[in-house]
């Protein structure tokens, strides 16, 4: 059966994340050749949330549909746009009055790719039923089913790997910008990392400032977070799905440090 590929880009931190992408996403995607590239971009507006114009740069540089987590409303500007007819997706779980989109459809080239995005509950606010709604999510959906699940716990997301397998294309974790090694296709077709990273500041804590975030680890003091400098790391991964049945047939994350 012939394939196809996804490239997936994990969550954009900052200006510098941004600035990784507009440099190296070009030859990444001559590299892999993908049909599609999804990029969680929740942290791209200063590490909090994202503004349309970067929206739309995204977009610019090539990027097929962009996923959001748990900062998805934090620039309030951006709430027009997201139930605007851009392929960019919040939570699906967040609740009926949130403004924008759980899912949208991309397709190209024959393939209909559902994007959709949804958040853990497990020491994360007290968002609906993740699973219930993945249920939802798959029982709508075609065969192509991309999911990015953001979530703190590695047994959630581990969880969630499980309860959609053989019935979407990918469950991919974000939101810990840590990638793990356990990047597999499980047993029925379902592409699956615990998380796949970030793209953005090397040398902070998980993209932000070191020095704020050792400040308030050893004060317990409150203070402002802002983006970390110096070197980039991009991390994601390529999935090749079967265009006929729409599940996985290999996964290989990505990571590169320029």
């Amino acid at each position: 059966m012939s394939t196809y590929k996804i490239l997936f880009l994990g969550d954009v931190v900052g200006r510098p994340g941004r600035q990784a992408l507009e440099d190296h996403l070009p030859a990444l995607v001559s590299a892999h050749q993908p049909l599609f590239v999804v990029v969680n971009a929740e942290n791209a507006a200063s590490g909090n949330g994202i503004t349309p114009r970067i929206g739309e740069d995204l977009f610019a540089m090539g990027v097929s549909a962009i996923t959001l987590g748990d900062h998805a409303f934090k620039v309030k500007e951006s709430y027009g746009w997201l139930s605007g007819p851009k392929p960019v997706v919040r939570p699906g779980n967040w609740g009926p009055h949130a403004p924008g989109k759980g899912s949208v459809v991309v397709e190209k080239e024959g393939i209909a790719l559902t994007v959709a995005a949804l958040c853990g509950r497990t020491f994360m606010a007290p968002f609906d039923d993740p699973f219930r709604a993945a249920d939802e999510l798959a029982e709508a959906s075609g065969p192509h089913l991309f999911l990015d699940f953001h979530a703190e716990a590695t047994s959630e997301k581990v969880a969630m790997g499980w309860h959609l397998d053989g019935r979407a294309t990918a469950v991919i974790g974000t939101h810990t910008h840590v990638p793990t090694a356990d990047a597999r296709v499980l047993p029925g077709g379902c592409a699956y990392q615990t998380d796949t990273g970030m793209c953005g500041p090397l040398d902070g804590v998980i993209g932000t400032s070191r020095e704020i975030i050792l400040r308030r680890f050893r004060t317990g003091m409150p203070e402002r977070f802002a983006v970390a400098d110096g070197p980039v790391q991009i991390c994601g991964i390529v999935i090749a799905a079967h265009r006929e049945t729409g599940r996985a047939a290999s996964v290989m994350p990505v990571r590169l440090t320029p």
